[in-house]
């Protein structure tokens, strides 16, 4: 296992390296490229600095990247599955058809993130912040979001089967054909929320705040909505 810890390796050409299971905790990997399958899976990167690296197609599955530095990173394609990103910085960054299935990203930051088509089934992203992130047809089913901040948010195709959205903030968000299947909304804000088209079969909406919310040609067959404040501003018996 290579010991890298605090290292220098701003702007490195590290492409198909295998760094496997390495200790790169607090390192400095900012702008380096690390394409074409970097093994970095297992490795340690927690701390590490890797803003506006080049992951694409790299292998992080299993890796700790908590609290890392990956503001402006390219992960397109990456897999990412079963990593460590609790409370990692991960705005505006890529990760368009990567495959976070099962990753924790406890309140991890994800403001404007680029997730589209992206695999993050059974991940948790409890109290993370994903304001105006691109989920467009993401795979979050059986995800837990709870508390999760998703102001403005592109989730439109995206499915949310059996997610866990209780509390989450959901305001101004584009929901068009998304798929809430069985999701739990529990005390969620939806206010101004684009519900047109969307398949709610089976969800739980107890106590949320739909004000003013477009929910035309949604389909709502056993959808709990007690407690519910309506488009209408009234409330649901």
């Amino acid at each position: 296992m290579a010991d890298l810890h605090d290292a220098n390796l701003a702007g490195a050409n590290l492409c198909r390296v295998n760094l496997s299971g390495a200790d790169l905790t607090g390192a400095n990997l900012s702008g380096a490229d690390l394409r074409w399958r970097a093994n970095l899976s297992k490795a340690d990167l927690s701390k590490a600095d890797l803003s506006e690296a080049k992951l694409h197609n790299a292998d992080l599955s299993v890796a700790n990247l908590s609290e890392a530095n990956l503001i402006g990173a390219d992960l397109t394609v990456a897999d990412l599955r079963g990593a460590k990103l609790n409370r990692a910085k991960l705005n505006m960054v890529r990760l368009n058809l990567a495959n976070l299935g099962g990753a924790d990203l406890f309140k991890a930051y994800l403001s404007e993130v680029n997730l589209c088509r992206a695999n993050l089934s059974g991940a948790n992203l409890e109290g993370a912040r994903l304001l105006f992130a691109n989920l467009h047809k993401a795979n979050l089913r059986n995800a837990n979001l709870e508390g999760a901040d998703l102001i403005g948010t592109d989730l439109s195709g995206a499915d949310l089967s059996g997610a866990n959205l209780r509390g989450a903030f959901l305001s101004e968000a584009d929901l068009r054909r998304a798929i809430l299947d069985g999701a739990d909304l529990t005390k969620a804000n939806l206010t101004r929320v684009n519900l047109v088209g969307a398949f709610l079969t089976g969800a739980i909406l107890t106590g949320a705040n739909l004000s003013e919310a477009r929910l035309s040609k949604a389909l709502m067959s056993g959808t709990n909505l007690t407690g519910a404040i309506m488009p209408d501003g009234t409330r649901h018996p």
